[in-house]
């Protein structure tokens, strides 16, 4: 390594220092500034004489126009071939992005006017690379060269995608006799890589509205590349289909319609990245709970709308759940004593005698469900303790730089118990048996003996073991108090041909 060392230091030793910068390329949209140096030895130097960089990084302004298209231009008038042509550029070249090949206008005639664009020129249109003495080169988002940094699809340098959500969807026509047209969809200003394809006989047109409420309207009539609102449309008309697409960010609101030109039914898919136009930011410190002796101060969250530069309700951040709120921070202040001509003051330092606002909370209601699984809840509020040890309710941001306690939550998740039959008992099922067939014969007996209604044909108890075969298709049902006892009078008073077996 100390070899490589000196021999670095030999190398660079032949050289002189390097010179200053010259001029940038362009005065805006990013061109190249270079610097020199010259070789102080008779032999060759090692390494380079020459290095560039970056510079103008600032946007040009719309009618400024494309730069490769104005080194084309610069061509309209010099006679090419004993004729002057108006030229246009030929841009993308994947052989060779860094020559200035143009077209002439309305004829099919392309040239190559120099082997060189000049420095600045961004290789492709979708690209920040840029053509450096005929070579491209790469370009970072943080416009430095050889910057492997890339935007987000949100559009955000080196960014994490955060700042935007990806919108896809799908519109189908549906025909009416008093409907000429109808919206596909609302694109929202800043949004990017917007792509639309039509499939079906009917056309695509475009509606705008400026942040200022300026509106215009294009009816998307033949296959170009035009400007609306300074954004730049790409529209493909086929017969059977049409495609839309704007790189973006859009700088107005967009309105894509759909004009009804057939019976037949069109469909329209659609994908673009929308801003999350409504962000969180912290504030700043909150005034000291204190004017002396020690007090404590936080900061909160508040929601932001990009669009308007104004704070708007909560919700509008609740609603993107990419959104992530703050937490609050909180900081001691006003440390100095107090004058002793001011007495004590009303809020003392928080230390262990003394703790911050806190959270304190109701007891749980009672559970909804017994079992189950139900719920309970809870009020919570900000209190404050004072040095005399009452506590009083305050403002919920104070309490904010802890985790707000759950107000409700789940209870007696466990299963209800429930009823399980089980085989009937084969010695209650016969106990049972034997007082329904009790039950039959007094029954019999009392008609016989014409006691029991107007039923008087039995003749008397049918043997046990008819009875049995008989009502086993029955239920056994349990006998009745009154039978019973009628049944141990029979007992008493006659005999019984035959023992129940």
């Amino acid at each position: 390594s100390s070899r490589t060392a000196r021999s670095e230091e030999d190398r660079d030793s032949l050289w002189d220092a390097w010179g200053s910068w010259s001029e940038c390329s362009r005065t805006c949209g990013g061109g190249a500034s270079y610097s020199l140096r010259r070789c102080l030895s008779s032999k060759t130097c090692e390494g380079r004489n020459i290095r560039y960089r970056t510079c103008s990084n600032v946007d040009c302004p719309p009618e400024a126009g494309d730069f490769r298209a104005q080194q084309c231009s610069a061509h309209n008038d010099v006679k090419y071939q004993g004729q002057f042509y108006e030229w246009l550029p030929i841009s993308n070249d994947p052989d060779n992005p860094c020559s200035l090949k143009c077209q002439a206008r309305g004829a099919a005639l392309v040239v190559e006017l120099a082997p060189k664009v000049l420095d600045g020129t961004r290789c492709y249109t979708e690209s920040l690379d840029m053509c450096i003495s005929g070579l491209c080169q790469i370009v970072g988002c943080d416009h430095q060269l050889g910057s492997a940094v890339k935007e987000d699809n949100c559009g955000v340098c080196n960014g994490d995608g955060s700042t935007c959500r990806l919108v896809r969807g799908q519109y189908k026509s549906q025909l009416s006799a008093n409907k000429l047209d109808d919206t596909v969809v609302a694109i929202p200003y800043g949004s990017r890589q917007v792509r639309l394809v039509l499939k079906g006989p009917d056309h695509l047109y475009l509606e705008t509205k400026t942040l200022q409420g300026v509106k215009s309207e294009n009816s998307l009539s033949s296959t170009g590349s035009f400007l609306m609102d300074n954004s730049s449309i790409d529209f493909q008309k086929f017969p059977d289909k049409e495609i839309l697409r704007i790189s973006g960010p859009l700088t107005a609101d967009f309105t894509v319609k759909i004009r009804y030109a057939g019976a037949a039914d069109s469909s329209v898919q659609f994908i673009f990245y929308q801003p999350i136009i409504h962000r969180w930011r912290e504030t700043d410190f909150f005034p000291c709970s204190a004017s002396c002796g020690g007090g404590y101060q936080l900061t909160s969250a508040e929601c932001f709308d990009l669009r308007s530069n104004r704070v708007v309700a909560d919700q509008y951040c609740h609603y993107y759940p990419e959104n992530i709120k703050p937490k609050p921070k909180l900081q001691e202040c006003n440390l100095d004593p107090c004058p002793a001509s001011d007495g004590y003051k009303q809020i003392m330092p928080y230390d262990l005698y003394h703790p911050l606002p806190r959270w304190e909370s109701t007891p749980w209601t009672a559970c909804s469900s017994s079992c189950g699984g139900g719920i309970q809840s809870r009020s919570i509020s900000c209190v404050e303790e004072d040095i005399q040890g009452h506590i009083s309710p305050v403002e919920e941001w104070k309490c904010m730089y802890t985790p707000k306690m759950p107000v409700v939550q789940p209870c007696n998740v466990f299963d209800c118990p429930k009823w399980l039959a089980q085989e009937w008992s084969p010695v209650i099922s016969l106990a049972l048996l034997v007082l329904y067939l009790l039950h039959t014969c007094v029954t019999a007996l009392l008609e016989e003996r014409g006691e029991a209604g107007t039923h008087s044909s039995a003749t008397g108890c049918v043997p046990f073991s008819h009875a049995c075969i008989r009502s086993v298709e029955k239920l056994p049902v349990e006998a009745k108090l009154p039978w019973y006892k009628q049944a141990q009078e029979l007992e008493e008073g006659a005999v019984v041909s035959e023992e129940p077996s």
